[in-house]
């Protein structure tokens, strides 16, 4: 696309990132690693076909500070956010915009798995490294995984966050079917809000190989035996807002209409919990705390794992006891973990989560945890249904059909299209009278009769 065809937020806010660019030194500090790692994204970025993720954005101006100082970089950031945040709206509005999301969050969510289990591993062979040589091979490589982890994760949730504001958006006159977007949108980038380090990377001999690319910027995959750029110490980042900032809305106020939304099923009552369950949080909030403290972050996170299997009315003491010990990057590790339990499980963490007044932790682990392929989805379905377990039926799809496309939404009929048609236009019906009339195209499409 030619530079005249760009949207005027997205060419201004080129301009900007070119202006940036040339007052930086093109082969030092995260400059040098961007255009090292992955020079067609920031090719991509400088012609306007892409507007590339915020954290990298953020980086850049970290290096911008590193050089000039901080107050003289302050104002300069303030404009590049406001002209970033400009750009990717107009960039999501265009034709496909929001398909284009959905399909680079399923990469996003499998880049962050693979950047955890990884960072896990390094952390376990770091934990038994017999040389110092070894050892100083692995915090390097565990200092990369580390890096694209955190940019995976906020990646994701900015992700969802874009989806959410396209939600909110005018709606076409009741009645009106929209006709199916067109295909080959530009895939989106997203915006990272936690801070970062703003000193530039020393550089360091290498000889191990690594894997590159991953969760920095395009995801491309390559190896390299030269050298290599130690990335600042990036701590685990605070959980990011969810969609929509305060929590989605409800009914159909979330996407734009003024109708009443339909009732919402009662919730059941919040479990008891008992004496030893509250010392056993406690305890384990201490155990995950000295942990930390040692850096044994390989321990930390395998305890942060079985911890996503504890009884549901475990989690609100756990996400307010995690937070006053100064552990809120380890509760939002938790919650993507608690993402992947079964659905029934999954709807009961979120129920007592909303029960006990974390509403918003509530719904981010069901968008999380719905953000499974489409059949998975349908058999969860299924077999919540086949227990008589309705509320939880309707609790789960409704998070579903808010955060998956249409298309997505209909190939999770599949497993059962006489019982799953009916209940996901159900959900979509309650989210938005567009979001009803899009599932009715997309099932038609995939050959199922709505």
């Amino acid at each position: 696309m030619s530079v005249e065809q760009l949207p005027s937020e997205v060419r201004e806010f080129t301009n900007c990132l070119d202006g940036l660019l040339a007052r930086l030194n093109q082969g030092g500090g995260w400059c040098g690693v961007f255009w090292e790692r992955d020079p067609e994204g920031m090719r991509a970025a400088l012609d306007g076909r892409e507007v590339p993720p915020w954290d990298v954005v953020e980086s850049l101006l970290g290096d911008l500070a590193a050089r000039y100082g901080t107050d003289s970089a302050t104002p300069y950031a303030e404009r590049t956010r406001a002209l970033h945040t400009a750009a990717v709206a107009a960039h999501d509005a265009r034709p496909g915009g929001r398909d284009a999301l959905g399909d680079r969050l399923d990469v996003m969510l499998r880049e962050l798995r693979y950047a955890a289990e990884r960072r896990t591993a390094l952390e376990h062979a770091l934990a038994s490294a017999t040389t110092r040589a070894e050892a100083d091979a692995l915090r390097l490589d565990l200092a990369w995984a580390r890096d694209d982890h955190a940019r995976a994760s906020a990646r994701c949730e900015e992700l969802l966050r874009r989806m959410a504001a396209l939600d909110h958006r005018a709606l076409p006159p009741r009645g009106h079917i929209p006709e199916a977007e067109p295909e080959g949108a530009v895939l989106q980038r997203d915006e990272h809000t936690g801070e970062r380090s703003p000193d530039p990377a020393p550089t360091v001999p290498r000889q191990r190989r690594r894997r590159r690319g991953g969760a920095r910027f395009a995801g491309a995959v390559e190896e390299d035996t030269g050298p290599v750029v130690v990335p600042p110490a990036v701590e685990e980042p605070p959980p990011a807002p969810a969609a929509g900032g305060r929590g989605s809305p409800r009914g159909a106020r979330f996407a734009g209409v003024a109708e009443e939304a339909p009732e919402t099923p009662p919730r059941p009552p919040a479990e008891e919990l008992g004496a030893a369950d509250r010392e056993d949080v406690l305890a384990t909030v201490e155990t995950l705390r000295r942990l930390r403290g040692a850096g044994r972050t390989g321990e930390a996170h395998a305890l942060l794992v079985e911890i996503a299997y504890w009884p549901a009315a475990r989690f609100p003491l756990l996400a307010a006891e995690l937070r006053h010990a100064g552990l809120a990057a380890d509760w939002a590790t938790l919650l993507w973990e608690a993402a992947s339990l079964p659905a029934a499980r999954l709807v009961a963490a979120a129920d007592a989560l909303t029960a006990a007044g974390h509403s918003e932790d509530g719904e981010r682990i069901l968008r999380e945890g719905v953000v499974r392929p489409a059949p998975e989805i349908g058999r969860a379905v299924m077999g919540l249904a086949g227990e008589g377990r309705h509320r939880e039926v309707r609790t789960l799809l409704d998070a579903y059909v808010r955060v998956r496309t249409p298309e997505e939404a209909a190939r999770s009929a599949a497993a059962d299209p006489g019982t799953l048609v009916p209940l996901l236009l159900d959900a979509a019906r309650g989210v938005s009278d567009e979001r009803y009339w899009d599932l009715v195209h997309a099932l038609r499409v995939a050959g199922f009769t709505a």
